[in-house]
């Protein structure tokens, strides 16, 4: 008599939790990799505004802490909130322009926290019709926008690597040879270090980077001594938002350009992560976002968004687990709750994050590179769907103020390279694929349709996830 074997239940990858060590050292590695990019919009907004020391200090661990939420909900999901895939969580740089505006022009920051709130209203109601679009996102699309993503992120990777945008010595040699010096390592340990190892390489760069940029006079850990070790963001600090109309109009078009843009960085993760995105998964994490933005708003801080930089770093380390992801955004709850530690980190020089970056973003593009290289170019218009969107995605980061003479909600949608990108190319590809009486339209409706009913298996996995 045989015995019968119970079904062996496999893990997705996604889904798996990584011993304690590794997964402090995969999430430290995805806090560094952001935490520049995180703390540079409330400097940008609050520099704009002449806030004094003590409210940019404020504003930048009010922003740490919901980076950090926002992350957790992201990755381990809430009922109908949460993507449940490994996406770092920040402040969306399309905000910091209309917020400069309405902090500067138009009622301050409680008028800049009013229309967050309602921005953030706005992306939890939007979110299923945008889950309904996904049939729109082939991977003539998807792999475009990818390849649009990490070439826009080059440039800031050259801005840091070269001393960061603004420093009196930006582009001396000094400053592009710690680069290179931090690119060599991480390399060096990606090629030849055991398994666990190379996977943190650029956690290793980092830090060795630090290191020696410590005797070489980079570094300035003065500000370390001077900051509070617990500090802890109250609900509408700076007075009761208010809801001027022009403020909360060009909030929504910036919650527009987020979702978009959020979109393709989940499509982008779902596929480095082998676990495609359906128009379930989509929904639930833009209405995440929608949630986090809310927070943003009562809490002082900004709208929220996928991170790309921390995109390149998944497909760049192969750790796939949404609890490394999880993990990063607890380490960033910690940073935003003592001031202390925060500033040990903000104590890292700009060439240094410059190094790593180069290699993670670069390998953003890549991965579009790979999604694209499974598209048919054969006797249709796809490479002009690429090739003019590339270039559309391209012009902002190439020529920065090229559409200042346009109206702000121009300038809100098309200044973003991403969004402009993408944009363009969910156009294109509606235009030469989609249209009636187009050459390729039934193909490319066909493909779309098998993503967009590519998540049956991910339905299975998710009945269980929703029960929180």
């Amino acid at each position: 008599m045989t015995s019968v074997r119970p079904p062996v239940s496999i893990r997705h990858p996604v889904d798996e939790v990584p011993p304690p060590g590794r997964l402090a050292a995969f999430g430290l590695q995805h806090v560094l990799a952001m935490y520049a990019g995180a703390v540079a919009v409330p400097l940008i907004v609050g520099g704009a505004m002449k806030l004094s020391p003590a409210d940019l200090a404020y504003l930048i661990n009010a922003d740490l802490l919901l980076c950090g939420i926002a992350t957790v909900l992201q990755c381990v999901g809430l009922w109908r909130f949460g993507v449940r895939l490994p996406i770092m969580q920040g402040c969306t740089f399309a905000a910091v322009t209309p917020m400069v505006l309405i902090g500067t022009e138009g009622g301050g920051l409680r008028a800049i926290y009013g229309s967050v709130i309602v921005a953030g209203v706005a992306m939890i109601l939007l979110a299923p019709v945008f889950g309904r679009l996904l049939r729109f996102f082939p991977p003539l699309v998807t792999g475009t926008v990818i390849l649009i993503i990490g070439l826009s992120l080059l440039p800031v990777a050259g801005n840091w690597a070269a001393g960061g945008q603004g420093a009196a010595d930006f582009g001396a040699p000094k400053n592009l040879g710690l680069a290179a010096g931090v690119l060599v390592v991480v390399l060096t340990v990606q090629r030849f270090a055991p398994g666990f190892l190379s996977r943190v390489a650029v956690l290793v760069g980092i830090v060795a980077g630090t290191a020696a940029a410590i005797p070489l006079g980079f570094t300035d850990f003065s500000g370390v001594g001077d900051a509070d070790w617990i500090g802890v963001s109250t609900p509408f600090h700076f007075g009761s938002p208010t809801f001027e109309t022009p403020a909360v109009v060009s909030m929504l078009v910036v919650a527009l350009v987020t979702m978009t843009e959020t979109t393709g960085d989940f499509i982008a993760v779902g596929e480095m992560t082998g676990r495609p995105v359906d128009r379930r998964r989509l929904g639930d994490g833009l209405r995440a976002d929608g949630a986090a933005t809310v927070l943003g708003g009562v809490f002082n801080t900004f709208p929220y968004t996928a991170f790309a930089q921390n995109v390149g770093l998944v497909g760049m380390t192969r750790v796939r687990s949404r609890w490394v992801v999880a993990a990063a955004g607890g380490l960033l709850v910690l940073l935003g709750l003592a001031p202390k530690l925060g500033a040990v980190v903000a104590a890292i020089p700009a060439p240094v994050l410059g190094g790593a970056g180069l290699v993670m973003f670069g390998t953003v593009a890549a991965s579009g590179l790979r999604t694209l290289a499974g598209v048919d170019f054969r006797d249709n218009h796809n490479l002009t769907v690429v090739a003019v969107s590339v270039a559309v995605g391209l012009l902002p980061v190439g020529v920065p103020g090229i559409y200042r003479e346009f109206p702000n909600w121009f300038q809100t949608v098309m200044d973003s390279g991403i969004s402009a990108g993408c944009v363009t190319a969910i156009a294109l590809n509606l235009l030469f694929n989609h249209l009636p009486g187009g050459r390729d339209s039934a193909p490319v409706a066909a493909e779309a349709s098998l993503l967009e009913s590519r998540g049956g298996e991910d339905a299975v996995e998710q009945t269980g996830e929703q029960r929180v």
